[in-house]
Protein backbone atom coordinates (compact mmCIF):
# COMPACT_ATOMS: atom_id res chain seq x y z
CA UNK A 1 0.00 0.00 0.00
CA UNK A 2 1.02 3.59 -0.63
CA UNK A 3 0.53 6.40 1.86
CA UNK A 4 -2.04 8.94 0.71
CA UNK A 5 0.38 11.81 1.39
CA UNK A 6 2.88 10.24 -1.03
CA UNK A 7 0.58 10.41 -4.07
CA UNK A 8 -0.16 13.63 -5.92
CA UNK A 9 -2.66 14.26 -8.69
CA UNK A 10 -1.42 16.43 -11.54
CA UNK A 11 -3.23 18.15 -14.38
CA UNK A 12 -0.85 19.50 -17.00
CA UNK A 13 -2.14 21.96 -19.58
CA UNK A 14 -1.03 24.57 -22.07
CA UNK A 15 -2.63 26.99 -24.51
CA UNK A 16 -0.38 26.09 -27.43
CA UNK A 17 -2.48 23.43 -29.13
CA UNK A 18 -1.90 23.59 -32.90
CA UNK A 19 -4.92 21.46 -33.84
CA UNK A 20 -7.43 23.36 -31.66
CA UNK A 21 -5.89 26.77 -30.85
CA UNK A 22 -6.56 27.87 -27.27
CA UNK A 23 -8.34 24.56 -26.63
CA UNK A 24 -8.14 24.54 -22.84
CA UNK A 25 -10.05 27.82 -22.40
CA UNK A 26 -11.96 27.86 -25.70
CA UNK A 27 -15.69 28.47 -24.98
CA UNK A 28 -17.38 25.12 -24.41
CA UNK A 29 -21.06 25.18 -23.46
CA UNK A 30 -20.65 28.34 -21.40
CA UNK A 31 -17.50 27.12 -19.69
CA UNK A 32 -14.24 25.47 -20.83
CA UNK A 33 -12.79 21.98 -20.72
CA UNK A 34 -10.18 23.24 -18.25
CA UNK A 35 -12.87 24.58 -15.93
CA UNK A 36 -14.83 21.32 -16.18
CA UNK A 37 -11.79 19.28 -15.13
CA UNK A 38 -10.73 21.55 -12.25
CA UNK A 39 -14.26 21.94 -10.91
CA UNK A 40 -14.56 18.16 -10.60
CA UNK A 41 -11.24 17.71 -8.83
CA UNK A 42 -11.92 20.59 -6.44
CA UNK A 43 -15.08 18.77 -5.26
CA UNK A 44 -13.31 15.51 -4.40
CA UNK A 45 -13.84 14.09 -0.91
CA UNK A 46 -11.30 11.32 -1.58
CA UNK A 47 -8.29 13.21 -2.94
CA UNK A 48 -6.91 15.82 -0.50
CA UNK A 49 -6.82 19.26 -2.10
CA UNK A 50 -3.21 19.70 -1.02
CA UNK A 51 -2.32 16.67 -3.19
CA UNK A 52 -3.72 18.28 -6.35
CA UNK A 53 -1.29 20.34 -8.44
CA UNK A 54 -2.03 22.02 -11.77
CA UNK A 55 1.03 22.42 -13.98
CA UNK A 56 0.60 25.48 -16.23
CA UNK A 57 2.74 28.24 -17.71
CA UNK A 58 0.35 30.80 -19.27
CA UNK A 59 -1.11 33.42 -16.92
CA UNK A 60 -4.68 32.88 -18.14
CA UNK A 61 -4.46 29.23 -17.14
CA UNK A 62 -3.00 30.16 -13.75
CA UNK A 63 -5.93 32.51 -13.19
CA UNK A 64 -8.33 29.67 -13.96
CA UNK A 65 -6.58 27.47 -11.39
CA UNK A 66 -6.82 30.22 -8.76
CA UNK A 67 -10.54 30.51 -9.43
CA UNK A 68 -10.97 26.87 -8.38
CA UNK A 69 -8.71 27.19 -5.34
CA UNK A 70 -6.19 24.56 -6.44
CA UNK A 71 -2.40 24.51 -6.25
CA UNK A 72 -0.34 25.86 -9.13
CA UNK A 73 2.91 24.29 -10.25
CA UNK A 74 4.60 27.07 -12.20
CA UNK A 75 5.50 25.27 -15.39
CA UNK A 76 8.34 26.67 -17.46
CA UNK A 77 7.95 27.96 -21.00
CA UNK A 78 10.36 25.25 -22.15
CA UNK A 79 8.11 22.57 -20.67
CA UNK A 80 4.96 24.11 -22.16
CA UNK A 81 6.44 23.91 -25.65
CA UNK A 82 8.01 20.47 -25.16
CA UNK A 83 6.91 17.60 -27.41
CA UNK A 84 7.75 14.99 -24.80
CA UNK A 85 11.50 14.51 -25.21
CA UNK A 86 13.27 14.58 -22.89
CA UNK A 87 10.61 13.40 -20.47
CA UNK A 88 12.20 15.31 -17.60
CA UNK A 89 11.54 18.58 -19.43
CA UNK A 90 7.86 17.92 -20.10
CA UNK A 91 7.30 16.46 -16.61
CA UNK A 92 9.66 18.86 -14.88
CA UNK A 93 7.76 18.54 -11.59
CA UNK A 94 9.16 15.02 -11.12
CA UNK A 95 11.86 16.18 -8.65
CA UNK A 96 10.25 19.44 -7.50
CA UNK A 97 7.04 18.27 -5.83
CA UNK A 98 7.38 16.51 -2.47
CA UNK A 99 5.63 13.26 -3.43
CA UNK A 100 6.83 9.76 -4.29
CA UNK A 101 4.11 8.96 -6.83
CA UNK A 102 2.00 10.89 -9.29
CA UNK A 103 -1.33 10.44 -11.06
CA UNK A 104 -1.74 12.42 -14.26
CA UNK A 105 -5.28 13.40 -15.30
CA UNK A 106 -6.04 14.38 -18.90
CA UNK A 107 -8.03 17.63 -18.85
CA UNK A 108 -9.12 17.12 -22.47
CA UNK A 109 -11.69 14.45 -21.55
CA UNK A 110 -14.80 16.41 -20.47
CA UNK A 111 -16.90 13.31 -19.77
CA UNK A 112 -14.42 11.75 -17.33
CA UNK A 113 -16.28 11.39 -14.04
CA UNK A 114 -14.85 12.42 -10.70
CA UNK A 115 -15.90 9.04 -9.29
CA UNK A 116 -13.67 7.31 -11.85
CA UNK A 117 -10.69 9.50 -10.94
CA UNK A 118 -11.29 8.75 -7.27
CA UNK A 119 -11.55 5.00 -7.94
CA UNK A 120 -8.28 5.15 -9.89
CA UNK A 121 -6.66 7.05 -7.00
CA UNK A 122 -7.90 4.53 -4.42
CA UNK A 123 -6.89 1.55 -6.56
CA UNK A 124 -3.40 2.98 -6.94
CA UNK A 125 -3.04 3.55 -3.20
CA UNK A 126 -3.73 -0.15 -2.63
CA UNK A 127 -1.59 -1.40 -5.53
CA UNK A 128 1.92 -2.74 -5.10
CA UNK A 129 2.86 -1.77 -8.66
CA UNK A 130 4.53 1.56 -9.44
CA UNK A 131 2.63 1.93 -12.72
CA UNK A 132 -1.11 2.10 -13.40
CA UNK A 133 -2.70 2.97 -16.74
CA UNK A 134 -6.31 3.57 -17.75
CA UNK A 135 -7.43 1.37 -20.66
CA UNK A 136 -10.58 0.55 -22.62
CA UNK A 137 -11.64 -3.09 -22.81
CA UNK A 138 -12.29 -4.15 -26.40
CA UNK A 139 -13.75 -7.23 -28.04
CA UNK A 140 -12.84 -6.74 -31.67
CA UNK A 141 -10.56 -7.86 -34.51
CA UNK A 142 -7.18 -6.26 -35.25
CA UNK A 143 -4.59 -6.50 -38.04
CA UNK A 144 -0.95 -5.48 -38.17
CA UNK A 145 0.64 -3.26 -40.84
CA UNK A 146 1.10 -6.23 -43.19
CA UNK A 147 -2.65 -7.03 -43.06
CA UNK A 148 -2.07 -10.10 -40.89
CA UNK A 149 -4.84 -10.76 -38.38
CA UNK A 150 -3.33 -10.53 -34.90
CA UNK A 151 -6.54 -11.29 -33.01
CA UNK A 152 -6.93 -14.97 -32.16
CA UNK A 153 -9.89 -16.29 -34.18
CA UNK A 154 -12.63 -17.69 -31.90
CA UNK A 155 -12.83 -21.47 -32.21
CA UNK A 156 -15.90 -22.73 -34.08
CA UNK A 157 -16.83 -19.34 -35.56
CA UNK A 158 -17.20 -18.94 -39.33
CA UNK A 159 -17.80 -15.16 -39.36
CA UNK A 160 -16.59 -12.26 -37.25
CA UNK A 161 -18.61 -12.18 -34.05
CA UNK A 162 -17.47 -9.83 -31.29
CA UNK A 163 -19.46 -11.78 -28.69
CA UNK A 164 -16.92 -14.62 -28.87
CA UNK A 165 -13.63 -12.88 -29.62
CA UNK A 166 -11.11 -12.51 -26.77
CA UNK A 167 -10.57 -9.29 -24.84
CA UNK A 168 -7.90 -6.78 -25.73
CA UNK A 169 -7.15 -3.42 -24.13
CA UNK A 170 -6.69 -0.04 -25.81
CA UNK A 171 -4.91 2.92 -24.26
CA UNK A 172 -7.51 5.35 -22.90
CA UNK A 173 -5.03 8.28 -22.74
CA UNK A 174 -6.90 9.64 -19.75
CA UNK A 175 -5.43 8.46 -16.43
CA UNK A 176 -1.81 7.52 -15.77
CA UNK A 177 0.22 6.80 -12.63
CA UNK A 178 3.88 6.22 -11.93
CA UNK A 179 6.76 6.71 -9.54
CA UNK A 180 8.30 10.18 -9.61
CA UNK A 181 11.93 9.03 -9.39
CA UNK A 182 11.55 6.77 -12.44
CA UNK A 183 10.79 9.80 -14.60
CA UNK A 184 14.34 10.95 -13.89
CA UNK A 185 15.53 7.75 -15.59
CA UNK A 186 13.26 8.30 -18.60
CA UNK A 187 10.66 5.76 -17.47
CA UNK A 188 6.99 6.71 -17.47
CA UNK A 189 4.74 4.36 -15.49
CA UNK A 190 6.95 1.30 -16.07
CA UNK A 191 8.22 -1.19 -18.65
CA UNK A 192 5.62 -1.45 -21.42
CA UNK A 193 7.29 -4.58 -22.80
CA UNK A 194 7.22 -6.46 -19.49
CA UNK A 195 3.84 -8.08 -18.82
CA UNK A 196 2.36 -6.97 -15.51
CA UNK A 197 4.91 -4.24 -14.82
CA UNK A 198 2.16 -1.68 -15.40
CA UNK A 199 -1.25 -2.53 -13.95
CA UNK A 200 -4.22 -1.86 -16.21
CA UNK A 201 -7.33 -0.03 -15.04
CA UNK A 202 -10.37 -0.65 -17.32
CA UNK A 203 -12.47 2.45 -17.98
CA UNK A 204 -15.78 3.13 -19.68
CA UNK A 205 -15.27 4.14 -23.30
CA UNK A 206 -17.88 6.90 -23.09
CA UNK A 207 -15.84 8.65 -20.38
CA UNK A 208 -12.57 8.85 -22.28
CA UNK A 209 -13.54 10.85 -25.37
CA UNK A 210 -10.33 12.84 -25.76
CA UNK A 211 -10.38 16.17 -27.62
CA UNK A 212 -7.42 16.49 -30.00
CA UNK A 213 -9.07 17.83 -33.15
CA UNK A 214 -11.69 20.47 -33.91
CA UNK A 215 -14.26 17.86 -35.00
CA UNK A 216 -13.84 16.14 -31.62
CA UNK A 217 -14.28 19.47 -29.84
CA UNK A 218 -17.49 20.13 -31.80
CA UNK A 219 -18.80 16.59 -31.23
CA UNK A 220 -18.12 16.68 -27.49
CA UNK A 221 -19.66 20.13 -27.16
CA UNK A 222 -22.81 18.94 -28.95
CA UNK A 223 -23.06 15.91 -26.63
CA UNK A 224 -22.45 18.06 -23.55
CA UNK A 225 -25.00 20.63 -24.70
CA UNK A 226 -27.51 17.83 -25.25
CA UNK A 227 -27.27 16.80 -21.61
CA UNK A 228 -24.79 13.94 -21.87
CA UNK A 229 -22.44 14.45 -18.92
Amino acid sequence: MKKINDVCVIVQARMGSERVPGKMLKPFCGTSIMDICLEKLAKSKVIPKENIHISVWEEELKETVRKHGLNIFHRSKESAFSEGTPMTTMYEWWNKLDFKYCILVNACAPFLKLQTVEEFFSYYLNSEADGLFGVIEKKNYFWDSSSKLITEWPEGQAVMNTKYVGKTYEAAHCLYAGKMSKIGSGIWMGDFMKAGDINLFPMKEQEVLDIDYQWEFDMCEALYKGGYR
